[in-house]
């Protein structure tokens, strides 16, 4: 069984359709690429998979449960880290996670070994006492991602988490996520860096226009490579 699966995924703004019979699944321990221009649906798209967005039609699971933005078990199990930075630049990074995992009801000693280990996990140990005012923007990043894990989840949700830092900080970053899947957390990733999905992908979904133009592993749909693939699919540059 999938940890996510997707069908018919519709959404609407007045008159633009947005996404259109959107539908993929992600199974544990993959990393599953939603690849597309700026504009493309992407965000749309995983805004309806975590529930934070009312979907106009289609289905979401999360292991085999319908998931909706009134969804509690669910969401309980799902990591979401946006494209905008959710930090607090005048507390130190312990402190921004402590905030975070009081939300997510962790106390006490709970709430201490996780910030600890998720600290660890986003190479950030050794400066979790600074101000994140202070960080760079691509230490920033990973806190953000680290604040995705706090709650161990089952799917962790990426928007565009490389966008804007420098590169080797996207290097950390997407060493992280590898890392994470190789612990069994489905991961859902998107991008509009081609490279960024040959290097982590098991399978890509192409978007565009809101509507799913081909889906496969990377080897699959290079032509002979994705972005070759997507000129062919779409008739414009992924970076539009």
């Amino acid at each position: 069984m999938p940890v996510l699966e997707v069908t018919g995924l519709r959404k609407s703004y007045k008159d633009r359709l947005a996404v259109d019979d959107v539908g993929f699944a992600v199974g544990e321990g993959e990393t599953y690429g939603l690849l597309g221009p700026n504009g493309a649906g992407k965000t749309t798209t995983i805004s309806m998979v975590v529930g934070v967005l009312a979907r106009d039609a289609g289905e979401v699971r999360i292991d085999g449960r319908p998931h909706d933005t009134a969804s509690t078990s669910t969401k309980s199990v799902i990591g979401y880290v946006p494209q905008e930075l959710a930090l607090y630049p005048d507390l130190t990074a312990r402190e921004n996670l402590r905030f975070f995992a009081g939300l997510y009801g962790m106390r006490g000693g709970e709430a201490r070994r996780r910030i600890e280990e998720v600290l660890t996990t986003v190479g950030l140990a050794d400066r979790a006492g600074e101000a994140v005012g202070k960080y760079s923007g691509g230490m920033s990043r990973r806190l953000n991602i680290g604040i995705g894990l706090l709650n161990r989840p089952r799917l962790l949700v990426l928007d565009e988490p490389t966008a804007g830092v420098d590169p080797q900080s996207r290097t950390a970053i997407l060493d992280n996520v590898r890392s994470l899947a190789c612990d069994g957390i489905a991961v859902l990733y998107t991008t509009h860096y081609m490279e960024e999905a040959e290097r982590l992908c098991d399978r890509v979904g192409i978007i565009d226009g809101g509507r799913m133009l081909a889906e496969g592993s990377p080897r699959e749909l290079g032509a002979p490579d994705l972005e070759a693939a997507f000129l062919q699919l779409t008739g414009r540059a992924l970076r539009d």
